[in-house]
């Protein structure tokens, strides 16, 4: 899964732009348009990819991959689009909590989910995600408004990272090599339990109401983490 947002639709933590990406030397962030060549190539006859412009574009791995170690759907309703990795224990629960139908997947939930915030609220986005029982992360993408909301659950059992293209752009995907080489320094793992709002900033939703003042990073060259979340 690759996702890539302009900076103007998100602005995520500071502290994942890193300044020893800015520094001279061969390894510096690449343009969004060379990171999705490499992950299109790196998949090029299982991948599909859906462009907004300049505002954002989606590429998926389809879930037939050998490679696939968890569940991919990707789908879109009312210009609202989604990438959902691994799976939900308790979506039939959500389901029918939603008034939705049994064959809903994991992907057209969070849609629906996303569009009960959006429009009729009045549950907060955190708690709606903390409902959620299982190993997966997702990114939706409303391209009729231009909002980026994704998550990450709080039991490590998905991977995903994210980082600074060389534009500015924002970039997420669950392959540690795309954004290792697409991001230079200006990358680390996005972090566990939490979501992200390109209006509201990254938050944890087992811990709503307190402000995540650091980001963990990775060593881009030697793959240790430096610091830690802290709230």
């Amino acid at each position: 899964m690759l996702a890539i947002f302009h900076k103007a639709f998100a602005h995520p933590p500071e502290e994942l732009n890193s300044p020893a990406s800015h520094n001279n030397g061969s390894n510096k962030p690449k343009p969004p348009q060379e990171t999705l060549n490499q992950f299109i190539s790196n998949h090029l006859h299982n991948s599909c990819t859906m462009s907004f412009g300049h505002a954002a574009v989606l590429a998926y791995v389809r879930p037939d991959h050998p490679s696939s170690l968890h569940q991919r759907l990707f789908c879109g309703v009312d210009d609202i689009y989604c990438i959902f990795l691994g799976s939900l224990n308790n979506l039939s629960v959500l389901n029918k909590q939603y008034g939705l139908t049994k064959c809903t997947d994991e992907a057209m939930f969070v849609i629906e989910a996303y569009r009960t915030l959006r429009d009729r609220g009045p549950c907060p986005a955190d708690q709606v995600v903390k409902d959620l029982d299982g190993s997966f992360a997702f990114v939706v993408y409303d391209s009729k408004v231009g909002t980026v909301f994704a998550a990450l659950g709080s039991d490590g059992g998905v991977k995903l990272y994210w980082g600074i293209a060389a534009d500015g752009s924002v970039v997420i995907s669950d392959d540690l090599k795309v954004i290792k080489e697409g991001c230079a320094k200006s990358f680390a793992p996005f972090p566990t339990g939490c979501i992200f709002h390109s209006e509201r900033g990254l938050v944890s939703f087992e811990h709503p109401m307190h402000k995540l003042k650091a980001m963990p990073r990775i060593d881009s060259e030697r793959g240790h983490v430096w610091g830690q979340l802290q709230s």
